[in-house]
Order: C-alpha cells, then sequence, then structure tokens
C-alpha cells in the first residue's frame, strides 16, 4: 500500500544563529527573539492539526529560553540535537565539534529526560568527523545531507575527495540520513540578510513556495511507492503572519492528498522496519 510521510522540522536557533555570526547589536538580536513569538503559533497549528513534528533545538536555545523550550516538550514534540553554539562543525576542530556535540546532548538530557536520538548540523555543513563522532555518541539518524530527496539511506564515512583524482566512497554506516534540501529550507526563500560581505535577498512570495513545496510531495506521490519529504522552517521566519497562512494551507493541501505527518524519528522506524522485511 501507498504511503507517503512529511516530516515538518523546527530549527529552534532563536538568537543562536546571530550569535554564532557575531551578529550581536539588539536588531539582530530582537530578529531571533521573534523566534519565541513563532514557536506560540506553530504549536498551536501544529496542535490543532494533530501533528507530532521534530524540533532541532541548540543547547543555547534550551538553556537561555527554557521555558520556551519546555512548551515544545510539553506538546509531544521530538527534540534532536542542533549542536549548542550553532557553529557549523566544518568550521571547528574534531575536539571543539565532540564537546559542542555532547554539550548539546545534555542540555536535552536535561530538558527531555532522555538522550536525543537525532541530529542536524548548523548551517548543514559537516566536518570530515560529524559522521564518526555522531557514531560514537548514538545518534540513530543524521538531518544535513542531500544525497537523496524522497528515500533515506544510510551515512558513510572516511569518503576521499582530492582535485584532480576520482572519488573515493568509504564505508556506509548504521546512521540513517534522512536528506533535507534548501529549496525546502523556509529560510533562503524568505530572509533578508545584509552583511559587509554579501546579501541574501530572501523576501519572496509565499505563495510561489507553497506551490514549490507541495509540488514536491505531489511528485513523491506520483512516482514513489513509500517516500519521506522533509521540511525545515525556523520559527522565526515562518511565524510570521502571511508565512503561518502558507504553512497551513500546506498542512491541508497535503492532508487532502493523503500524507502521513511524523516525527523523524518515526520516519526513521518505517524506514527501518522496510529495510528489515526486505531482508
Amino acid at each position: 500500500m501507498a504511503r507517503h510521510l512529511v516530516c515538518l522540522t523546527f530549527d529552534f536557533d532563536v538568537v543562536s544563529g546571530w550569535i554564532a555570526r557575531g551578529m550581536t547589536t539588539p536588531t539582530p538580536m530582537s530578529r531571533g527573539e521573534m523566534g519565541l513569538i513563532g514557536a506560540k503559533r506553530i504549536l498551536a497549528l501544529l496542535a490543532k492539526h494533530n501533528i507530532r513534528s521534530t524540533w532541532f533545538v541548540p543547547g543555547h536555545t534550551i538553556e537561555s529560553f527554557p521555558d520556551a523550550a519546555k512548551e515544545v516538550v510539553d506538546a509531544g514534540h521530538e527534540i534532536a540535537n542542533h549542536s549548542w553554539a550553532h557553529i557549523p562543525p566544518a568550521m571547528m576542530t574534531r575536539e571543539e565539534e565532540e564537546a559542542d556535540l555532547v554539550r548539546a546532548s545534555e542540555a536535552i538530557i536535561r530538558l527531555t529526560g532522555k538522550a536525543p536520538r537525532g541530529y542536524r548540523s548548523a548551517s548543514w555543513d559537516l566536518s570530515p568527523h560529524t559522521i564518526d563522532l555522531l557514531v560514537k555518541h548514538g545518534f540513530k539518524y543524521e538531518s544535513s545531507l542531500m544525497g537523496s530527496d524522497y528515500v533515506p539511506y544510510r551515512a558513510r564515512r572516511d569518503d576521499v575527495v582530492k582535485l584532480g583524482e576520482p572519488m573515493i566512497l568509504g564505508p556506509e554506516t548504521d546512521l540513517v540520513e534522512l536528506p533535507i534540501s534548501w529549496t525546502l529550507d523556509d529560510y533562503p526563500h524568505f530572509e533578508f540578510v545584509r552583511t559587509p560581505a554579501t546579501i541574501l535577498p530572501g523576501l519572496q512570495s509565499a505563495d510561489g513556495v507553497l506551490r514549490n513545496w507541495t509540488d514536491d510531495f505531489l511528485y513523491m506521490k506520483r512516482d514513489f511507492e513509500w517516500g519521506v519529504i522533509t521540511y525545515t522552517c525556523h520559527p522565526f521566519v515562518i511565524g510570521r503572519g502571511h508565512r503561518m497562512i502558507m504553512l497551513e494551507r500546506l498542512v491541508e493541501t497535503l492532508v487532502s492528498e493523503g500524507a502521513t505527518f511524523c516525527a523523524m524519528e518515526d520516519a526513521m522506524e518505517e524506514f527501518l522496519a522496510r529495510e528489515r522485511r526486505a531482508g
């Protein structure tokens, strides 16, 4: 029987991403704090439609805004590791990355009473050490890679990539990859960011993004007997009024098309069960 899973995921960064970029003046801080308002709107929408989702929450958010983090837990949503300081792993040494990873998990354990099963890196930029560290620390799934769109796969370690030479693929691990895409992330579509070096224009029409996001699901439904699609949102981005209307329209449309909404840990378990049945 055809079955098409939808994972709504929320990177609850609040101010951590701006701090990691060195943008700590009052305006970017207030911009991040909008995520506290957006989170309440999202939780109300998810409750209205009886949807369980996954929230990737940096340790900085948990420790800076504990009441907001607890509201997500109390609503029954999965909490996954999104680093402590929201610094991309590729910018850290192995020792720094491991310390940040462990510190983030410890914050989640204090919040939820259990270790996180999933991980998503800040800025989706893994280091050469990330997969090894996730396996070492008992994570079950990862969601920062883009090697597929609707079908989970096993993350590899120790690829050899050198300029001018063929790529040598490393061995697969037990870590399940639940792939993502910038096209299914609200941030590049909607956020205007200006720095001395770059401009991210953002500010696209929500209607256009809604059509793209809907069509990606419809393609999966048409061409795949089973699949998972992951949408990535940030409460300070998607939480704006017209975008909340867009998000609810997306939910309503996908429900009418037969989608099954679930947390990422549940999608992972279903993938593993299918894998076992296939032998």
